[in-house]
Parts: structure tokens; sequence; C-alpha cells
């Protein structure tokens, strides 16, 4: 089963006109997830509640996000691709709007849950379309694209969150969606094909249950280990919801005739790879933009402004390097350039766990800046591998499921930061605390990306060489 146009024949390239389109809605797609915590206390005053009760609009969002993207390829399937991602645009945009106008926290959380629901069908369906009507060779520069809202909107939450908050009002966290959201839905309007399959499989409702379910309760887990004191008993139980859930679901994808989620793509080993290990890069890398902030303020003792400062060498990482990343992949192979990103980014992990009030700042600001250059070269490779192998009429399957691995990924990135954080905290204690626990977390961190590494190295050479072509 295939997504198909119901427009005329045209060329099998791709738009650059709809990747920039769809790379700008995932940029605030990201952004809205993250740049929230900036504002929380602003939000918290206003609406005459605690700070810390803002995370329930964080989790709301994440967690409607997380359910919603699985059903996403069905709906594209059944109602067309620029249907559903013009309606997506709208609902997002109409949610922004409902955010900022938010009376109580209760309005918050439900406007916070219907512009998940609009996030959750926008990106997955954009990128959907966009890599249908890319040929091979031109994956490289199609994942390019769409690449750079996730290495960009994480760096630049903290400091555009601080800027609305501090010379405007926290809402315009949110207003600043409407402009860019009426601009993309008429965008969208004119280069969106509309796709969709000739014949849809009726919806997988069991799957969706138990997708949901185990999706929803992870997040809520992992998302309550963040709360001081960590309510340890809800944590477990949440996360045994999930993992029964999650038995269930697989169990349920195997045996069932069109399952929520096609997991065939696993089979393929390039898809295998961007899936297993890129989550595993996508969960460390994620985590970095959440605890290097916190380190500077409260390890360093440096204010909000000095630590959104130097968090921005790693964005100048990311931009700067961007242009080279396809012409290192043509060069040099997928196998080479992942075990280059992995290696190296391990290293800087290990590297900010040297990192001390007392060091140079010219020396933290070139560790960051090449974690920032290896982030970008890291997430380009992993993101055009794991689609170099699929078959066309397997692509809305595999992105979909793609989509939500990546999602809750990029999810528990902070969560694991934090749990990792919590446990050094606890057990070094002291005066030494405060730098030594995130000096521990960073090298923690690094030893996870020993496992990406690893699942490199067992790549064949070869591994995606027809997108290296062009």
């Amino acid at each position: 089963m295939s997504l198909r146009s119901t427009t005329s024949a045209g060329s099998s390239s791709f738009s650059r006109a709809l990747a920039l389109l769809v790379a700008g809605t995932y940029f605030m797609e990201i952004l809205d997830g993250t740049i929230i915590a900036t504002a929380a206390p602003g939000i918290a005053a206003d609406l005459g509640v605690s700070p810390v009760d803002i995370n329930l609009a964080m989790t709301s969002y994440l967690i409607t996000l997380a359910v919603g993207i699985p059903i996403s390829g069905w709906l594209a399937e059944r109602f067309g691709a620029r249907h559903v991602f013009t309606a997506a645009i709208a609902v997002f945009t109409v949610a922004s709007l409902l955010c900022a106008i938010s009376p109580n926290l209760a309005f918050l959380c439900g406007a916070r849950m219907l512009q998940g629901m609009g996030g959750a069908m926008m990106v997955p369906v954009g990128r959907l379309v966009v890599l249908r009507d890319a040929d091979r060779k031109e994956f490289l520069e199609a994942i390019a694209y769409l690449t750079w809202p996730a290495l960009i909107a994480p760096v630049l939450a903290p400091v555009l969150g601080g800027l609305f908050v501090t010379y405007a009002s926290w809402h315009w966290i949110f207003l600043i969606n409407v402009p860019l959201g009426v601009i993309a839905f008429a965008v969208a309007l004119k280069v969106v094909p509309n796709l969709r399959a000739r014949k849809v499989p009726p919806p997988d409702w069991t799957g969706f249950i138990l997708c949901g379910t185990a999706l929803a309760a992870l997040v809520v887990g992992m998302e309550l280990v963040g709360s001081a004191p960590t309510p340890w008993a809800a944590v477990v139980l949440w996360l045994v919801v999930a993992v029964l859930a999650l038995a269930a679901m697989l169990w349920w994808f195997k045996r069932s005739r069109h399952p929520l989620l096609d997991l065939r793509a696993l089979r393929i080993h390039t898809f295998l790879v961007g899936n297993a290990g890129g989550a595993l890069y996508r969960l460390v890398i994620n985590a970095v933009p959440f605890l290097l902030p916190l380190m500077f303020m409260i390890g360093f003792g440096w204010n909000a402004f000095e630590a959104g400062l130097m968090t921005m060498a790693v964005f100048a990482g990311n931009v700067l390097i961007k242009p080279a990343t396809s012409p290192l992949i043509r060069r040099f192979g997928f196998r080479a350039v992942l075990l280059l990103s992995n290696v190296g980014g391990a290293l800087v992990l290990f590297a900010c766990a040297f990192l001390v009030p007392g060091t140079p700042l010219a020396v933290i600001a070139a560790v960051l800046f090449l974690s920032g250059v290896l982030r970008s070269i890291g997430f380009s490779a992993y993101n055009t591998v794991q689609f170099v192998d699929v078959p066309k009429a397997r692509m809305a399957g595999a992105n979909t499921l793609s989509s939500t691995i990546a999602q809750v990924a990029t999810g528990l990135g902070v969560a694991v930061g934090a749990l990792v954080l919590r446990a050094a905290e606890s057990l070094l204690g002291g005066e030494a605390a405060p730098v030594a626990a995130y000096q521990w977390t960073f090298a923690v961190l690094g030893v996870l990306m020993l496992y990406p590494v690893v699942e490199a190295l067992l790549m064949p050479r070869t591994a995606g060489d027809e997108a290296r072509v062009r």
C-alpha cells in the first residue's frame, strides 16, 4: 500500500519549497515543546499557580504529540496528504492562539493538547510527502532540509523564551505561531500534492489504544522523574503500565492484518540502524541542551543570560557545519560518518565531564562548538540512512514508525538526563554535588553513546551507497 498523487504527474524530483515548508512547521513543533519551560514562572504568576504546575502543560503537549503520531500515516492515506497537512497547520495555529489567551491552567492544558494533535499530524505527513517524491539520489538533499529544525530549535528555545518573557510577555511564545501558521497554511495549499492511497484498510483501533497507552504511560512516567521530590511509586507504576502495554502492542502488531505501525521496515538493516542506534543517539543528544544551561547556572553560578549565550556555541557549530554534512556523507559514506559523529560525540560528552567553573571560557566555547558540529553531522546521517533502502511502497509505514520512535527518543532525552542527574546528586551529596553531579551525568551519557558506535562498526561499508551518488 502506498500513497499516490491524485494530481497530474510531474517531475519525480522533490519540491524544495515543500521541504522548506515542512522544515518550518517542524521548527514550530519542536520549539513549542521546549520553549514553555523558560516562561514557566511568568505563566504561573499570571494563572495563579505554582511554577512546577506548568509542567502539566508541557506534559499534555508531549503526550498528545506522541499518541497522535502513529495514526498520522493512516489519516494521510485515507483523507489525502494535503488535506491532513493543512488541517494540522490550522489546528496548531488556532491552538497556539488559545494557549496565549488561556485564563487558567486547565484551559492552557487543553489548548496544549489540541496543539499537540496538530503537531502530531503536521510533521510526519509533511515528511512523508517530501520523501515520497524524492529520488534515492536526492535523499541527502531532502533530509538536509528536514534536519535543521531538530538541531536548532532545542538550542534556540531558551534564548527566544528568555527574550519574549523579558522584553514582552509569555503570551508571545504562542502568539508568534499565529502569523507563521497563516503563512504556512497559504503556502501548503499551493505546494503540497494531494497524495492518498487507492485502497485504505480499516483503522487499527486496538493497536491505536495499546500504542497510545504505552506512549502516554512512558511519557508521564519519565516526566515525573523530573519532579521535585520525585514520586518514585508513581514513576514505577506508570513505567510498568508502559511495559505491559508495549508488550501487548507488539504482540498485536505481529498478528494484525493491517497494524497501526508496520514493523516490517525494521527488517531493513539501514532502517534498523537509523532507529535503534539512532534512537539512543537522539536521546543522548537531546539531553545536552537541557543539562548545559543548568550546569552553568547552578554549578558554575552564571546568570541566565550568560548560560544562554554560551549555549549558543552549540548553535553556531550546528549551522556552520550544515552545508558540509551532505558532501561528507557522499565522500566517506554513512558508516564512516556515523562513526565520526558517535565517537566524537562520546569524546565531547567526556570532555564536558571535566568542565569546572575555572575552565577558560574559550575552552568551554570550543567544546560546545565541536558538540554542535558533531550533532549536525550525526542527525543528518541518521535521518538519511534510515530511509535509503526503504521501498516506495513501504515509505508511509516506515515514516510513521520512524516518527514515533524519534518522538519518544527525543522526549526521553530530558527525562533520562534528569534521572541520571538526580541519581548523581543523591549518591554524591555534600558541597561538591552541584558541579560533580553534572560531571558524572555527562560521563554516563558518554558511555551510552558507545552503543551507537558499536552498531556503526557493524554496518557494511557500502550501506546506503545508492543515496551517495548524485
